[in-house]
């Protein structure tokens, strides 16, 4: 196949975009609404309009309307052993071997995935021992990334070299944690909690803002440079740091921050939906530049301006199959996808031009371009891996930034438990009566969690699209098509009949 085709023009806004809003289904303001500084970006008003560019009136996600019956032929144990199968093993050795040298000369130039997806209390373990990686458990994002909905995944951060060694440039665990601490309370913009104290004298930070270097058990979110109050990184990221060769600021990433995560199958042991072995997706992302608060809120400024004068111009994807793909605000992401084999293969450009449409760094929901670390379980607790914590059961009910009950907010606004409604199982739970909300307040598995029958229907659904190799045309697993529920072409500016909320 030709991964450098460009595909549909306006493969970057995403399917839930084409819903049917008849007037009251709102699963819009997840997504579109108004950012909290530094993301500058307030796209409410999309939620009261189809206010596509001209290319993108058709819609492109063709699978959604259409039968796959190749989904029928396979069995449950067909199923249950295909999902089962690894295939992140065989993705590095692919990519070291040129398999996959998309521009001729002799090897691959984008990212080698290293983790080892084995670990101890979220450290990830590679071969020759920790990779740096950390997983984290984490809220789900209401609607698509709902198990219920057709995938499991894990998300994984890794901060550069410095963040993880001492001033002499040793290795060092507490340094990483602190320094991981720190990123977090930058991100939530709260106190972080560390699982043990530490020495401040011997990290030379006030960690804790008392005025004294003591003993640590929080690292204290006080960063307001205006009125003189900022907050340090430890050990040669302190250094970096002084040098400007890294920077601090809340709500954002230091350089060289990276993410990986998995998009995988649903998995029945024993009468119960799990997180398979097989992904469907692996996505990384870097940080590479920096933009503070001014540029970011130039770069917002501008688009804003470009849609005024210019509303039927697409921004272009800038990159390459192999360099991966840039946005405005200083990340590069790259993906990859399975193959007709089920083999991991690199995403091509129109395939990752969907990734870069919910990461291009102008939608309101993002903190500095990502979702999951800002929605991480506070502290000590929300490190581990989903497997290490068992899944989703017993996880609580998240709030929202107003203490609203966040699944609930979400089943009320939209009437469904998926953006095109297609998801009659969840809905036959609904309207949710006071007793299941109060169920649902202490344990949120029994609402997003698939029931094992249609978790194998779900994943016999995207195993056709694998087969097709059809992933220009869509990715999500529906088990009908969905005619009823999403447009298939919309006029200019066409309303939704929707008022926009937070």
């Amino acid at each position: 196949m030709d991964l450098e085709s460009p595909g549909h023009p306006a493969a970057h806004i995403p399917p839930p975009c084409w819903t049917r809003t008849e007037d009251r289904h709102n699963p819009c303001y997840v997504c579109h609404r108004e950012g909290v500084a530094p993301n500058f970006i307030d796209d409410s008003d999309l939620q009261e309009a189809y206010a596509f560019p001209m290319p993108a009136l058709e819609n492109p996600w063709r699978n959604l309307f259409i039968e796959h019956p190749v989904a029928n032929t396979w069995t449950d144990a067909d199923i249950d052993a295909w999902v089962r199968t690894n295939n992140y093993a065989a993705l590095a050795d692919d990519l070291r071997a040129g398999l996959w040298d998309i521009d001729g000369d002799g090897s691959w130039a984008g990212v080698v995935p290293d983790a080892g997806f084995v670990f101890e209390d979220g450290v990830d373990i590679g071969p020759d021992g920790p990779t740096g990686w950390r997983a984290f458990v984490y809220a789900p994002f209401p609607g698509t990334f709902w198990p219920t909905n057709g995938a499991t995944d894990d998300v994984l951060i890794r901060l550069p070299v410095p963040f993880r060694t001492t001033d002499s440039g040793q290795p060092d665990p507490t340094v990483y944690t602190v320094n991981l601490a720190i990123v977090e309370a930058l991100l939530t913009r709260a106190d972080v909690s560390l699982p043990l104290p530490v020495d401040e004298a011997a990290l030379g930070v006030d960690l804790d803002k008392d005025g004294q270097l003591g003993h640590a058990g929080i690292v204290r979110y006080d960063w307001a440079p205006i009125e003189g109050r900022t907050m340090s990184y430890v050990g040669a990221a302190r250094a970096a740091q002084d040098m400007g060769a890294v920077h601090l600021a809340a709500g954002l990433y230091p350089e060289g921050t990276e993410f990986l995560h998995s998009v995988r199958y649903l998995d029945v042991v024993d009468g119960q939906v799990r997180m398979a072995a097989r992904m469907k997706e692996l996505r990384y992302s870097r940080k590479i530049r920096w933009r503070g608060y001014l540029t970011l809120e130039q770069l917002a400024i501008s688009e804003l301006k470009e849609k005024e004068e210019h509303p039927d111009r697409l921004r272009p994807l800038s990159g390459s199959v192999e360099a991966g793909w840039h946005n405005d605000v200083g990340w590069v992401y790259q993906g990859f996808i399975e193959d007709e084999t089920g083999r991991l293969r690199p995403q091509s450009r129109a395939e990752s031009a969907l990734c870069m449409g919910c990461h291009s760094g102008y939608l309101g929901a993002p903190q500095d371009t990502t979702f999951s670390f800002a929605r991480k379980i506070p502290g000590p607790a929300g490190w581990g891996h989903w497997h290490e914590r068992g899944g989703l059961v017993g996880f609580p009910e998240p709030r929202d930034a107003r203490g609203r009950p966040e699944v609930a907010l979400y089943l009320k606004r939209n009437g469904a438990g998926d953006e095109v409604r297609a998801n009659t199982e969840m809905m036959a739970k609904l309207p949710l009566s006071a007793e299941n909300a109060s169920k649902m307040s202490s344990d949120i598995s029994w609402m997003i969690m698939p029931s094992p029958a249609r978790a194998r229907a779900l994943n016999r659904a995207y195993r056709a699209l694998v087969a097709e190799q059809s992933f220009t045309y869509g990715r999500d697993p529906v088990l009908a098509p969905v005619s009823a529920t999403v447009h298939q072409q919309v006029t200019p500016d066409q309303p939704t009949g929707l008022r926009a909320v937070q």
